[in-house]
């Protein structure tokens, strides 16, 4: 079974197989890593309007305060 010309084959089939699952695998863990970072670039951009959004409601809040002590 094991002959020299049934050797060459399969090894150039399996090696084919191989390079080919070995480059998906990366394509895939570059996607993953891709998708990670985009996640929490969106994660940083929701902390940055929901500060921003506390500073103005801190503000609002002070000019209530203000205007009120005035009348």
């Amino acid at each position: 079974m094991w002959e020299s010309g049934l050797i060459v084959p399969v090894a150039g089939i399996i090696m084919v197989v191989l390079i080919v699952a070995i480059v998906n695998m990366r394509r895939m863990r570059e996607r993953e890593l891709q998708a990670h970072q985009d996640l929490r670039q969106r994660e940083m951009e929701h902390e940055q309007k929901m500060k921003a959004l506390e500073i103005e409601k801190a503000k609002i809040e002070l000019e209530k305060a203000r205007t009120g002590q005035h009348n």
